[in-house]
């Protein structure tokens, strides 16, 4: 049995601690927040406090906060030589407390608190630590939720998650120009769900680069000018200068 401390109230946290309450070989002993309201959900899940100095020492204490802030809440865990883990993608495991064995327990999806259909068996968990004791336990742990847990070191994790910001917030973005220009011209943005499932489909089974079509990648100019005119938004102007100048660097085609 593998004794756990969440540290944290946000999305990553909460999913965590109901994928770990859901199985049998490891236990939430406790969670750790701000505030008495942001500890509400997670009361029936482990014992909770709103000061980090409460917590006991546990097997694993999972730091499950703002990048911009592990340092600090790293430095305010009050026990020594036990492992401590965040979960972010992009920080380097050496900005934990050098006081802590040091860890990654990283989760490569996005996360939502009202999210009830992530399935984290399917969810990709990298893991990083000092030590192959420690590495271990993180790998075992990892298990117990997920079908796939890989060990990754801070370099090359800091580049998943730079690939993950093109693959998911950005295209994200790209979805909410979309439905942005269909609603100011009335259209129902449904009418785009088969295209976009369409799209993710053929970039999982064919790869990307050879699914991409469009107008940038035939090199058609006239389209490409006057769906510029179109576009209202500076903003949404530059993104569409940007994507296109991209794809046309990528398959060569004279703009």
């Amino acid at each position: 049995m593998i004794e756990v401390n969440i540290v944290g109230t946000g999305n990553v946290a909460w999913h965590l601690a109901k994928a770990l309450g859901a199985q049998n070989r490891a236990v939430v002993m406790q969670v750790a927040g701000r505030t008495e309201a942001s500890l509400k959900p997670f009361k029936n899940m482990a014992r909770h406090t709103v000061s980090i100095e409460e917590l006991s020492p546990s097997d694993v204490t999972i730091i499950a906060v703002s990048d911009d802030v592990i340092a600090e809440v790293s430095s305010q865990i009050p026990f020594d030589n036990t492992l401590v883990v965040h979960t972010s993608g992009y920080t380097a495991m050496s900005t934990l407390s050098r006081k802590h064995n040091k860890g990654v327990f990283y989760p490569l999806q996005s996360f939502s608190k009202d999210d009830t259909s992530i399935n984290f068996a399917e969810i990709p968990i990298l893991v990083e630590a000092d030590n192959d004791e420690d590495e271990k336990t993180l790998r075992e742990l990892g298990a117990m939720i997920s079908n796939t847990v890989q060990v990754i070191n801070s370099t090359q994790r800091r580049q998943l998650h730079l690939a993950a910001v093109f693959a998911n917030n950005f295209t994200n973005h790209c979805y909410t120009i979309a439905q942005d220009i269909c609603e100011q011209y009335e259209v129902d943005v449904k009418t785009l769900h088969p295209l976009i499932l369409k799209t993710a489909q053929k970039a999982l089974e064919n790869g990307p680069a050879n699914s991409q079509t469009g107008p940038a990648k035939r090199g058609d100019i006239a389209v490409i000018n006057n769906q510029l005119d179109l576009l209202e938004n500076p903003d949404h102007k530059d993104i569409y200068n940007a994507l296109t100048k991209a794809i046309h660097t990528t398959y060569g085609k004279k703009l």
